[in-house]
């Protein structure tokens, strides 16, 4: 038995008749840009998770530098990030001209309230981008409450988390301003990269609209807001999206099941990153291994793919000059020796889930 990573083709097999059908009236109506699927993504999505706007993007990574500009971020400002999310947030800071400043993750390895605050009390920032890392919510309540006792703006990053929500409230919905992606593998997936901002605030989600197009704002051809994109989700994207926004809850569901799966079997041998509950949409199933190179390779002989996300804290990248032992972040440092992530997509088989449940059996 061959178990890949992932399978956006089973996906497809599901959904792609739906697809089809949005598809070919986009192409009917001759309309590609800022169209009728795009207004009526921008609502529905808006509607599910529960806030006033939403303004969809080409990707998430212009979503997050989009959002540090709405919230006034620029050459200099300081910008509060976790140092173990790929690079995404902390690049959307240097494309500001701000510094990105790295608070250490806790045992959820997303970012640290308490390292939050540290910082915060010794400290002058302009934001902080709070990553919902695998699908599991960070501490967004206390580090909402710690950043606007300092003046500090919340940007919520939830490209890993589509759908998560804790005591009914949505992921997206706690801080100022919020980013997604809908790249092809995230619980929500276009076909092809997209992102985009949700807000409650009229003022940022005008200069979001206009930031995504070369910075128009009243009149068209007339720039009056600078560092203007073009970056717009595509009439095909956004109807792609509106048909796979009706699945997302029964998918969240199936990859929570496969998770429980896993833990549940597993307890006590492998711990997995991640909580029973609507808090945690399993956008990945990552475990914790003091022998993750060996572990990986034993799981390649079996046919089981997995991945490593992420292997270099971002504050290690070779982009920085700076030394690394300016950043204290030992948790991050330790976590990326040691994450392996498992298959766990909904269109898995519980065959498929026992053979990688069996396999670790064998090895832990």
């Amino acid at each position: 038995m061959k178990i890949p990573l992932n399978d956006l083709s089973r996906e497809i097999e599901i959904v792609g008749p739906m697809i089809q059908e949005k598809i070919a009236r986009v192409m009917e109506r001759g309309w590609f840009l800022i169209g009728q699927e795009l207004s009526s993504f921008e609502s529905e999505f808006a509607k599910y998770l529960g806030i006033n706007y939403f303004v969809g993007l080409a990707n998430g990574t212009d979503a997050l530098e989009i959002a540090l500009r709405c919230c006034d971020v620029g050459l200099g400002d300081r910008v509060i990030v976790a140092p173990n999310a790929a690079m995404y947030g902390t690049l959307g800071v240097l494309r500001c001209g701000a510094k990105p400043i790295f608070a250490d993750v806790d045992e959820t390895l997303c970012m640290s309230s308490k390292r939050f605050e540290e910082l915060a009390n010794r400290g002058t920032y302009k934001a902080v981008i709070v990553t919902h890392l695998y699908g599991q919510m960070a501490d967004i309540e206390s580090i909402s409450h710690i950043a606007h006792a300092h003046g500090i703006k919340v940007i919520e990053d939830c490209a890993q988390a589509h759908g998560a929500r804790r005591a009914g409230k949505m992921a997206g919905t706690f801080g100022d301003i919020t980013t997604f992606s809908f790249y092809p593998t995230k619980n929500l997936g276009a076909m092809g990269d997209a992102g985009g901002i949700g807000c409650n605030s009229p003022q940022y989600q005008e200069k979001a609209r206009a930031l995504r197009q070369y910075g128009w704002s009243k009149s068209k051809y007339h720039v009056d807001i600078p560092h203007g994109h073009n970056s717009r989700l595509d009439e095909i994207q956004a109807a792609c999206l509106l048909v796979k926004l009706e699945k997302l809850e029964e998918r969240n569901q199936r990859r929570r099941a496969i998770w429980s799966h896993y833990n549940n079997e597993l307890k006590g041998r492998i711990h997995f990153i991640g909580r029973n509950d609507e808090s945690f949409v399993a956008h990945l199933c990552v475990l914790l291994s003091q022998n993750r190179d060996y572990l990986q390779n034993q799981l390649k002989k079996r046919d089981i793919a997995s991945e490593v996300h992420y292997p270099v804290p971002d504050f290690r990248q070779k982009v920085f000059n700076e030394n690394p032992s300016d950043f204290n972040c030992p948790n991050a440092d330790e976590a990326c020796q040691r994450v392996l992530t498992l298959p766990c997509f909904p269109e898995m088989t519980d065959l498929e889930v026992e053979y990688v449940t069996q396999s670790l059996l064998k090895l832990a």
